[in-house]
């Protein structure tokens, strides 16, 4: 069975050296753009009880803006005035000091668990205004709110859409008592909040984002045998919608929410792509060859499946229409290229491609088919878009660890999230979240 075969249905059986994993992820900025733009988050304001501060919603700010790898924010202890409202920005002082924006604020307790978030960006050189905004909050939708307040703020500094108020869903592994564990986890963006979805002593895969961030499908291996299931994060029930004879594998949303692509194969294990209608649990065969068909993603507009093949003799990314018919091959440059992830506004398609022996992130511009080599491991995969199309997730390997690596599209910025020990594998970025 060729490698993406493995990967796709496998690898946690395989690849996963026991390990003991720390309970949230550290991010690190290991690549940055040329110029960050110097900015100054201001302290917050604080009006109620003083032992009642809840969080530190410019910190939070800060460091949204810190980890985009565009901007450097300034340190407190140098800012030559702290204010707390519009009419006591300083523009000179700030002029001084080379900042190009100033953001300002204040919290206010408004009641027992109530509270109201004001913020606004100064443009420095053009001394006005370019966002004011107030927002209620409660100690618990407080970070949501900074982070809410870091996308508006970061969208009108760079004309893209902050993805701060967002989540991702990973694998971990972990040896405790001498069993080897594996979690559904799901955090935050920033690595914080982390809480274990489901946990198993057999191994979970291919974790997948409903498009209302509200539900996971997954593959679980619980029985000895490989089943896809759907969970819904707020109350924890799960359904399971696959579990054929054979192999149930790579599920993924359709965009509507109410379907999956996901990849069956009987007993004689020739693989094929299905869509699954999650309600009725009947399955609509899309793909008849006799090669291995695999890892089916949607277009953002449902017209095709995107999956990988080999029926060209190597693995290369394919795409049949919905409503079935005939399939195109999309990818020829290079001998391997797996696992295709479109990008939500549909303009690339994230790959993993050999380059030169090394299995590595690419994406394709879909309008002119230049191909973009985006990450420098040696076993790069899983590649999941952000919703903002702009930020790209996977994993790589860091010594004997399972790491995470976030990546620009343009490949000029990219982080690590590494926690600490063990692994972290399969990573999927979820859709804006409602709130």
């Amino acid at each position: 069975m060729h490698r993406f075969a493995i990967s796709a249905f496998l690898f946690l059986l395989v690849s996963m050296p026991l390990g003991s994993a720390r309970a949230e992820l550290d991010i690190e900025i290991t690549q940055g753009a040329g110029h960050r733009t110097p900015v100054a988050v201001v302290p917050f304001g604080w009006v109620g009880n003083a032992s009642d501060v809840p969080l530190d919603i410019a910190e939070v700010i800060s460091n949204d803006l810190t980890r985009s790898g565009r901007f450097a924010p300034i340190a407190i202890r140098d800012m030559l005035q702290k204010p707390t409202e519009g009419a006591k920005v300083d523009f000179d002082d700030w002029s001084i000091l080379g900042v190009e924006a100033v953001i300002i604020g204040r919290v206010t307790q408004t009641g027992a668990n109530a509270y109201k978030v004001q913020f606004q960006l100064f443009d420095v050189f053009g001394r006005d205004q370019l966002v004011g905004y107030s927002m209620p909050a409660s100690r618990g939708t407080m970070r949501r709110i900074a982070h809410r307040a870091a996308d508006m703020i970061y969208e009108k500094l760079t004309g893209i859409k902050g993805v701060f108020d967002t989540k991702v869903a990973y694998v971990t592994a972990q040896l405790r008592a001498g069993k080897q564990y594996y979690s559904l986890v799901v955090s935050d963006q920033d690595g914080e909040n982390e809480h274990t979805i489901m946990e198993s002593t057999d191994p979970i895969m291919s974790p997948a984002w409903s498009p209302d961030s509200r539900r996971l499908a997954y593959v679980s291996f619980e029985g000895n045998k490989s089943s896809v299931f759907v969970q819904t994060l707020r109350t924890g029930n799960r359904s399971q919608v696959s579990s054929k004879a054979g192999i149930n594998g790579a599920p993924s949303f359709s965009p509507d929410g109410r379907k999956l692509v996901v990849t069956l194969g009987g007993i004689d294990g020739n693989l094929d792509i299905y869509v699954l209608d999650i309600n009725s649990r009947q399955t609509r065969r899309l793909t008849t060859h006799r090669a291995i068909d695999t890892e089916g993603s949607w277009s953002p507009d449902g017209r095709y499946i995107y999956f990988t093949s080999d029926r060209s003799g190597g693995p290369q990314i394919y795409r049949v229409s919905t409503n079935g018919g005939s399939v195109e091959r999309i990818t020829y440059e290079g001998s391997y290229n797996a696992r295709p992830r479109l990008s939500p506004d549909g303009l690339k398609l994230a790959m993993v491609h050999n380059d030169r022996g090394n299995y590595r992130i690419a994406v394709m511009d879909m309008e002119r088919d230049d191909l973009l080599i985006l990450s420098t491991g040696r076993q790069d995969e899983s590649p999941s878009f952000a919703p903002n199309s702009d930020t790209l997730i996977y994993a790589t390997r860091q010594g004997r660890d399972g790491v995470l690596e976030t990546v620009s599209a343009d490949g000029l910025i990219r982080q690590r999230m590494a926690s600490g020990q063990g692994d972290v594998r399969e990573p999927v970025w979820s859709p804006y979240q409602r709130f």
